[in-house]
């Protein structure tokens, strides 16, 4: 894109700028639509798990129902505890927004139709995906309000206890690629067993992505780990005290890292841009449509499990993390790195 704005004259300092708050314009924009788009599909999948027909009112089968909400909260009074620290409890929400789109600036939605393309891709998606959670502790600190207060707590224990093993599950996808970078990635899953494309068919890696998919929704604090905001328990969780556009941030960001949740299982497992078979005629689909079809399944299995699997127990969701995923997930990067040892590195 960059040689593209020099082709119409511009120095190669301003057709760089110019290309680079253009990619990031056509990643957040749409990824906007995205969220209000899946906010709706999320609310009919739960209505069909329940017999009922969700959101049909506004615009044609409801689908103009977020836009409907975003201009309702948008419309509201902004309140502010007067007990809250009002400078962190404003700028808590921001944090969780930002970061959340942050993320998907190293995705590769095509091969070479990717924002930064940087070799330690997958470090930046741990390292981004980590400073989610103070966005959730700033706002249950800041709140100055018990269910908050302990909300946050739980939010940063969950995060904290998860991301250990998701760590460990990437490392045994980084030994078999041989890089961190994303797209390489995806690159390393063409053909991986026979024609399948992704790491998935791999006996040494698939229970890892089972592992990824349960620990992504940990992370990402849904149902049936959806502790932080248990609504039986902590009222509203760390959302108690917000209202209008601040409380619509934190929903925004919330399923914006679902999204990029469902990416990751794309990209790191199911091949990402490339066809789910090594065959010629399926790649004349274009790479982004395949891409944005699993993100789709796998939206469809967050929601299918937030509709029908109940709240797991704090102690039963400490445990799963500690005592299950941990010691295996461990366990597998033992077994991964001794085959490829004795196959790929004949020692």
């Amino acid at each position: 894109m960059t040689e593209f704005f020099q082709s119409l004259g511009m120095t190669y300092d301003w057709a760089w700028f110019t290309a680079t708050i253009a990619g990031i314009l056509l990643i957040a924009l749409p990824l906007m639509l995205a969220v209000a788009m899946i906010i709706y599909v999320d609310r009919k999948v739960w209505a069909a798990m329940a017999l009922r027909r969700g959101p049909n009112v506004v615009g044609p089968w409801g689908l103009l129902q977020s836009f409907a909400d975003g201009l309702k909260v948008f419309l509201q009074e902004t309140i502010i505890p007067s007990a809250a620290n009002k400078g962190l409890f404003l700028i808590a929400p921001i944090i969780t927004f930002t970061v959340a789109l942050l993320a998907w600036a190293v995705i590769p939605f095509n091969s070479g139709a990717v924002l930064a393309d940087i070799n330690v891709g997958l470090l930046y998606v741990l390292a981004i995906s980590s400073l989610g959670v103070y966005g959730v502790v700033i706002a249950g600190w800041s709140s100055n309000s018990k269910y908050p207060f302990f909300s946050a707590m739980r939010a940063s224990a969950q995060m904290i206890s998860y991301e250990v093993s998701i760590g460990f599950i990437l490392i045994c996808v980084v030994l078999w690629a041989g890089s961190f970078n994303l797209r390489e990635i995806v690159e390393a899953q063409r053909a991986h067993v026979s024609i399948i494309n992704g790491f998935v068919a791999n006996p040494l890696l698939f229970p890892m992505w089972v592992m990824f998919l349960i620990s992504g929704m940990a992370e990402t604090a849904r149902a049936p780990f959806d502790l932080t905001e248990a609504e039986s328990e902590l009222v509203a969780g760390y959302q108690t005290e917000y209202s209008s556009m601040s409380f619509a941030l934190y929903w925004l960001g919330e399923y914006a890292n679902v999204l990029l949740m469902c990416a990751l299982n794309a990209v790191l497992f199911w091949g990402g841009y490339l066809p789910p078979l090594d065959i010629p005629v399926l790649y004349l689909v274009p790479g982004w449509l395949w891409l944005f079809a699993k993100i789709f399944f796998f939206f469809f299995v967050f929601s299918w499990v937030k509709a029908t699997v109940p709240r797991y127990r704090y102690d039963q969701l400490m445990r799963l993390g500690w005592k299950v995923f941990l010691p295996v997930s461990l366990g597998f990067v033992v077994l991964v790195s001794g085959y490829l040892m004795f196959t790929r590195y004949g020692a």
